[in-house]
């Protein structure tokens, strides 16, 4: 039996996640320090990078609805197209304000075409390999998010400005690229061809969806909020070398996610999605829990490459299940921008309870209640129906029942 390969659209998918991977770790080390420039506090610093997601959470729903009427592939070009233009007037930005009303935009823009990258990637990615194609694609934006920060230290020299002038040329090229290279995909560009978009209450109704909704919040609690706001702060109050630490650390759990990502998505074709997401939330909760009793670099690094692998297992399957649930016949607008707010809430409001406990109980006790998160996705798993074994059951029973006709 001939291998499936990953679809043509879905490598243009990927070229286009990596170009823009890029040009976030190129600007995301940058952003704090030039909004200090405008001789603002730490904590007006800070408010620009919470505009950013929490726009992203609000205008979640109705970019989910607006995909459903017009269409996936436009909804993915103008969310590319909005961030592009955004981050490139911040190059040319002469107030603080206007660095947050222009984040506060792109948060719209960069939740219209996650959503909708999310909607292709369903509709596009053949069934018997939707691990490997969601695995596939996140290993882009991976490689993106680890080569971005190399690649803006090497252009240092040219100040503040003008790496997000570059990313926004970069997302304005990755549009391009989508737009000549991807051709209409959509049922929802085609009124003759128009699918019946599936409810939220359907997709409630199931309990793989369920479970999916938990276990994405604690993914983006743990590994997208904690680890990258939370870790930092550890490593400067334990180690004397405490950036340099956090650096290594976060490179780490990135080589540890890349190299997982490389199997974990065929695995979670072969094996099921359940078994794979559950293993996955129990290693974060061993490996992000114990974070704080890491009182030697090497436990750090140690710690955060093992989470990072956790990670690995998790993000392939939850996507390939989400994509079961709603299946490539179906428009699900609704139901991924529910998915994807599910883990933006985790990660925003992850490091402010983090943040909280640390401040008054420890590093100690803050990094536990992760695993007492991860351990709420494991329960809503355990009572969830694994999408991939199912569609497995109804194939045995197709396959069996099947009588050829003689003549």
């Amino acid at each position: 039996m001939q291998e499936l390969k990953i679809p043509r659209e879905i490598w243009v998918m990927v070229s286009a996640g990596f170009i823009i991977a890029l040009g976030y770790g190129l600007i995301a080390p940058l952003l704090p320090q030039f909004i200090v420039s405008f001789d603002v506090s730490m904590a007006a610093a800070g408010l620009v990078v919470s505009i950013f997601s929490a726009s992203r959470l609000i205008f979640a729903p109705a970019a989910g609805r607006l995909i459903d009427r017009a269409g996936t592939r436009g909804v993915y070009l103008t969310g590319l197209l909005t961030v592009a233009i955004t981050t490139g007037l911040v190059s040319i930005a002469q107030d603080y304000w206007h660095i947050v009303v222009l984040r506060a935009i792109a948060g719209i823009g960069s939740t219209m075409f996650t959503v909708a990258a999310m909607s292709l990637i369903v509709k596009l990615s053949p069934p018997a390999i939707r691990g490997r194609c969601s695995a596939t694609y996140a290993t882009s934006f991976l490689l993106g998010n680890v080569i971005g920060p190399l690649v803006g230290a090497s252009l240092s020299f040219l100040g503040f400005r003008w790496p997000f002038f570059i990313y926004g040329v970069g997302v304005a090229l990755a549009a391009l690229v989508v737009w000549v290279l991807m051709p209409v995909v959509d049922e929802a560009e085609d009124p003759r061809r128009r699918l019946p978009p599936m409810r939220l209450q359907e997709a409630w109704g199931d309990t793989a969806y369920r479970a999916v909704l938990t276990s994405n919040f604690a993914q983006g609690w743990i590994n997208m909020g904690v680890r990258v706001a939370v870790l930092p702060l550890f490593a400067a109050a334990i180690f004397h070398n405490g950036a340099e630490a956090s650096g290594i650390a976060l490179a780490v759990f990135a080589a540890g996610n890349a190299v997982v990502l490389q199997f974990s998505g065929s695995w979670s074709d072969q094996v099921g999605r359940r078994p794979l997401i559950i293993a996955g939330l129990v290693g974060s909760a061993v490996f992000v829990g114990t974070l704080g009793l890491a009182h030697t670099v090497w436990m750090l690094l140690l710690l955060s490459a093992f989470a990072g692998a956790s990670s690995g297992l998790i993000v392939p399957s939850q996507q390939a299940a989400i994509a079961d649930v709603v299946g490539s016949k179906r428009s699900g607008g609704q139901v991924l921008s529910t998915f994807q707010m599910a883990g933006d809430f985790g990660q925003i409001l992850g490091p402010i309870v983090i943040g909280f406990l640390a401040d008054h109980y420890g590093f100690e006790v803050a990094f536990a209640l992760c695993a007492v998160v991860a351990a709420g996705g494991v329960v809503a798993w355990s009572f969830g129906r694994d999408t991939l074994q199912d569609r497995k059951i109804i194939l045995q029973r197709l396959r069996r029942d099947y009588k050829p006709r003689l003549y």
